[in-house]
C-alpha cells in the first residue's frame, strides 16, 4: 500500500511540485529523494517507515526537534483566541509584543527594537532598507550600498540574492540589484580597500554571517569580527550581522557574536526562533538606529509584510525560546559540538581523506581530500556520494561543493546527546568506508 501511495505523491510532486534550491531535472528523472512523512526528537520517518537521524536539523532550524506538543498547543491555543491581526497602523497584540521584548532581552548590549518578517530573506532585505532609510533620515542619501562577502548567503530576494556572494545563485536571474559589493571573505584589509575604493560616504552597511554557513561552514579568525567593527566605527558605516543561521544557541551561545564579543548595529535571525514550527523572521535594531527613526521619521513608515508579527507564529516563538532557555539547549550544543568535535577527529585519524575539521557548538564542517596531508583533491567531488550514502545508511547531513570546496556539513538539532552522536559518527564512517574505501 505505501509503496503505490509513494508512486501517486512521487508522480504528483513531478507535475504539480516546483521544488525550491533542487535539480528539476533530477526531480522529474527520479521524483522526490525522500517523502517524510513524520518527526520525533532528531529523527524523521518516510512514508516507508525508514527512520533518519535529521543531521542538519532540516534546513539548520528545527533546533529543538521534531514532535514538540508544547509548541503544537501554543499554535492551537493562539489560533483559537486570535488567529491573525495585522501589525499594521500601529495595530498590535500581546504575542508579538511579548515576543519583541524577550527576543530584545536575550540580545547582546543595546540591540532592543525588533521589526517582524516571515523568514530570513525578508529579514535580510528588511536590514538593508531599514539602514537605507536610516542614511535618509541622517540627510546622507548617498549611503546606499551594502558590502557584503564572497561565500557569503543572505537569502533569495533580489536584494538578499545580490548581497549573497555564492555565484551559483547571481547565474539563476539575469538582473539583480545594484549597489552591493562582495569582499574577500576572512580580510579585514579588503573591507578597508573597498571602502576607500567606493568613498566610505558611500557606504550604508557591511554585512557578515559571523559563522559562514551554507557558503562553506567556515568559523572566522579570533580578531576578524573585532577588526571589522572597528573598521565600521572608523567609517562611520553600519555593522549587520546576518544570525538566520547562527541564532539562537546554535553555535553555543545565544547569538554568534557574543563569541567575540562583538556588537553589531543590527542582528538578522530567523530559523531557530521557531525551530521551523513556522515561518518567522526579523531584524533586531540598536537603540542608536531606533532613536533616530523616533526622532526623525515622519508619516508612515512604508516596509512591512502581511504577516509582520503573524501573532500564531510569535506564541509559537516564546514557547521554543522559552524551551531553549529551560532545557538548557545553549550549553548543550556547546557540550555536544565538543563531542562531535571528538568524533570527527577520530574520523580524521582513521581515513587519509578527511581534513580542515572546524567545529563551533553545533556547527560542523569537514573537506575531503585525496590525500589530505597535502591537500590533494578528488578528480570528482566525494561530498555528495557520501551524503547520498548517509542518506541509504539513515543520516541526513548535506554536501557544498562551490568552486574548490568538496564539503560535508551537520548542524544536527540542540537536543542531540552524547549517545546519538555517536551514531551520526558511526554512520558516516561507515559511508566513506563504503564510498572511498572500496573504490
Amino acid at each position: 500500500m505505501n509503496e503505490e501511495k509513494e508512486i501517486n505523491l512521487g508522480n504528483l510532486d513531478k507535475k504539480h511540485f516546483l521544488h525550491p534550491t533542487s535539480s528539476v531535472k533530477q526531480q522529474q528523472e527520479n521524483g522526490p529523494a525522500i517523502i517524510f512523512e513524520e518527526g520525533k526528537g532528531i529523527y524523521l520517518k518516510d512514508i516507508n517507515g525508514k527512520e533518519y537521524i535529521e543531521g542538519m536539523s532540516s534546513l539548520w532550524n528545527v533546533a529543538v526537534g521534531y514532535g514538540r506538543k508544547e509548541l503544537a498547543k501554543a499554535a492551537k491555543k493562539q489560533m483559537k483566541k486570535l488567529s491573525f491581526s495585522s501589525a499594521f497602523s500601529t495595530f498590535s497584540h500581546e504575542s508579538a509584543i511579548l515576543l519583541a521584548e524577550k527576543i530584545a532581552r536575550l540580545a547582546p548590549g543595546n540591540l532592543n527594537t525588533v521589526f517582524f518578517t516571515s523568514g530570513g530573506s525578508e529579514a535580510n532585505e528588511s536590514a538593508f532598507k531599514l539602514v537605507r532609510h536610516y542614511w535618509l533620515l541622517k540627510g546622507e542619501p548617498e549611503r546606499k550600498k551594502i558590502i557584503s562577502r564572497q561565500k557569503a548567503y543572505h537569502g533569495v530576494a533580489a536584494g538578499a540574492t545580490s548581497a549573497t556572494g555564492i555565484a551559483e545563485f547571481h547565474q539563476m536571474t539575469n538582473s539583480l540589484a545594484p549597489d552591493f559589493y562582495h569582499i574577500d571573505s576572512d580580510s579585514v584589509d579588503a573591507l578597508k580597500r573597498e571602502i576607500e575604493k567606493e568613498g566610505s560616504k558611500t557606504i550604508a552597511a557591511f554585512i557578515a554571517e559571523p559563522v559562514i554557513g551554507a557558503g562553506g561552514m567556515f568559523i572566522p579568525d579570533s580578531d576578524y569580527l573585532k577588526e571589522v567593527r572597528k573598521v565600521c566605527d572608523e567609517y562611520g558605516i553600519l555593522f549587520i550581522a546576518d544570525e538566520v543561521i547562527t541564532g539562537f544557541g546554535r553555535t553555543g551561545k545565544m547569538f554568534a557574536v557574543e563569541h567575540w564579543d562583538v556588537e553589531p548595529d543590527l542582528i538578522v535571525f530567523a530559523k531557530g526562533v521557531t525551530s521551523g514550527y513556522f515561518p518567522l523572521g526579523g531584524v533586531i535594531m540598536s537603540e542608536k538606529i531606533h532613536d533616530l527613526l523616533k526622532e526623525k521619521s515622519q508619516g508612515t513608515l512604508f516596509h512591512g509584510f502581511t504577516y509582520s508579527g503573524h501573532p500564531v507564529g510569535c506564541s509559537i516563538a516564546l514557547k521554543n525560546l522559552d524551551i531553549i532557555e529551560r532545557e538548557h539547549l545553549v550549553a548543550n550544543s556547546s557540550v555536544m559540538g565538543m563531542e562531535l568535535l571528538k568524533g570527527l577527529e577520530k574520523m580524521e585519524n582513521q581515513f587519509s581523506c578527511i581534513g580542515d575539521i572546524r567545529v563551533i557548538g553545533l556547527l560542523a564542517g569537514f573537506e575531503l581530500y585525496e590525500k589530505a596531508q597535502t591537500k590533494t583533491r578528488f578528480s570528482e567531488k566525494a561530498a555528495p556520494k557520501i551524503v547520498a550514502e548517509c542518506a541509504n545508511l539513515g543520516l541526513i547531513c548535506r554536501s557544498i561543493t562551490y568552486n574548490d570546496s568538496d564539503t560535508i556539513v551537520l548542524a544536527p538539532p540542540l537536543i542531540i546527546t552524547k549517545e546519538e552522536i555517536a551514531k551520526i559518527i558511526s554512520i558516516l564512517t561507515n559511508a566513506i568506508e563504503n564510498v572511498i574505501e572500496k573504490e
